[in-house]
C-alpha cells in the first residue's frame, strides 16, 4: 500500500533511534504527527520509539530519552523510520542490521534520516534505489553503496524506501507525507503551528551552508556562495563568479563586505577548508587526496592554509580528533 495516497486510516510509525542522533531530527519526525493529530482532532498517526536495547538513548546534546520498546523479531507497523547521527555503526551490530532486513517486509515503507540511510544500506535495502543522506556524507555514501543512485536532494522517495538529509529536510518530508495523505490544508496548518514558512521541494539540493535569512536580504550574495559551493574541487576566480551574476568583481566585493564582513575570496577559502576539515576528521583519505578534492594546487599550500585557519596542521588535527 502507498503511504502517500489519501487515506483516513491511522498510520503506525516505528522510529528506531540510535545514540548520538540529533534531537532536532527526532522532533522533526514526531512533532508534525502530533500537530496533525491535534489539529484534525483524531489519530492520524501513532508512533513508538524503539532501540537496539532497553537503555536510555543519548542525543548529541546529552539529553536522554527512554525508548518504548526494544527492536525485536516481532517489531512491525506501517512505517519503519531509522534515525541516527554520528558513529552510527558503533551502536548497531550485524545481527541487528540483519534483523532490520528480516522485518522490512512487514512495513509499507522504510526510511532513514540523517545517517539512517547508512543503516538501511548496510541492511541491503538500498540497491538500485534513488537515495540521499546528509550533504556532508554524500561522497562517502556514494563510495560505500555503489549500487544506489545517490542524489543531493533534501529527501528522496523511491518506494518503499525514503531517505532524508537532516533535521529541516525531515520536517519537509513529514509535511509532504501529511499533504499527500491528509490534504494540503492540514499540511499548511501544521507548518503554521511551527511558524515554518520555508518549505522545500524534495528535489531541492542540500546546501553546504544554510542561507535562508541572508537570501531575504541579499540574494546576489547567496547566489555567489552557491556558485562557490559547486566549485570546491576546482575553484573558479572571483571575477568568473561575478560574471555569472552579471556584475563587476568590485561590486561583489562590496556586497560581501557589507553582508558578511569579509571578501568573497576569503569566504570561498573558508568553504573549501570546511569541506577539508570534514575529510580530515571523518575519512581515511590521505592529506594529498584531501588537498586535491578541495582545490589546492599542492599539499604544502593546503597544509599552510589549514594550519592558519584551524591553528593545527591537518594531520595533527586528525590525530587530536581521533584520540577523543
Amino acid at each position: 500500500m502507498n503511504i502517500y495516497s489519501h487515506s483516513e486510516d491511522t498510520l503506525d510509525v516505528t522510529v528506531l533511534l540510535l545514540p548520538e542522533s540529533s534531537m532536532m531530527v527526532l522532533a522533526s519526525v514526531i512533532d508534525p504527527m502530533r500537530a496533525a493529530n491535534r489539529l484534525s482532532e483524531r489519530k492520524c498517526f501513532t508512533w513508538r520509539i524503539v532501540a537496539t536495547d532497553g537503555k536510555p538513548v543519548s542525543f548529541t546534546c546529552g539529553i536522554q530519552i527512554m525508548p518504548d520498546e526494544v527492536l525485536n523479531v516481532d517489531t512491525a507497523g506501517d512505517v519503519l523510520f531509522v534515525v541516527s547521527g554520528f558513529n552510527q555503526y558503533d551502536y548497531i551490530n550485524k545481527d541487528e542490521i540483519a534483523l532490520i532486513r528480516r522485518i522490512a517486509p512487514r512495513f509499507k515503507a522504510l526510511g532513514g534520516a540523517d545517517t539512517g540511510a547508512w543503516i538501511l544500506g548496510k541492511a541491503g535495502l538500498l540497491e538500485e534505489k534513488n537515495v540521499t543522506t546528509h550533504w556532508e556524507d554524500l561522497e562517502d555514501f556514494s563510495s560505500s553503496f555503489r549500487k544506489s543512485n545517490v542524489q543531493p536532494d533534501r529527501f528522496v522517495v523511491d518506494q518503499p524506501i525514503f531517505t532524508i538529509g537532516g533535521a529541516s529536510p525531515t520536517f519537509d518530508f513529514m509535511l509532504h507525507l501529511i499533504r499527500t495523505r491528509l490534504g494540503y490544508p492540514l499540511a499548511l496548518e501544521v507548518a503554521s503551528v511551527f511558524v515554518y514558512d520555508e518549505t522545500h521541494f524534495s528535489t531541492d539540493a542540500q546546501p553546504l551552508v544554510s542561507l535562508g535569512l541572508l537570501n531575504d536580504f541579499e540574494p546576489r550574495v547567496t547566489k555567489a556562495i552557491r556558485i562557490m559551493e559547486a566549485h570546491i574541487d576546482e575553484p573558479i576566480s572571483i571575477v568568473n563568479v561575478a560574471e555569472q551574476l552579471a556584475m563587476s568583481s568590485r561590486r561583489l566585493e562590496k556586497l560581501f563586505q557589507q553582508h558578511l564582513q569579509c571578501s568573497p575570496g576569503a569566504y570561498y577559502l573558508r568553504l573549501r577548508l570546511q569541506r577539508a576539515r570534514k575529510y580530515v576528521t571523518d575519512t581515511l583519505l590521505s592529506m594529498q587526496e584531501i588537498a586535491i578534492r578541495t582545490g589546492f594546487n599542492s599539499l604544502s599550500a593546503f597544509s599552510r592554509s589549514y594550519k592558519k585557519h584551524y591553528q593545527s596542521a591537518p594531520s595533527d588535527y586528525r590525530a587530536q580528533v581521533w584520540r577523543r
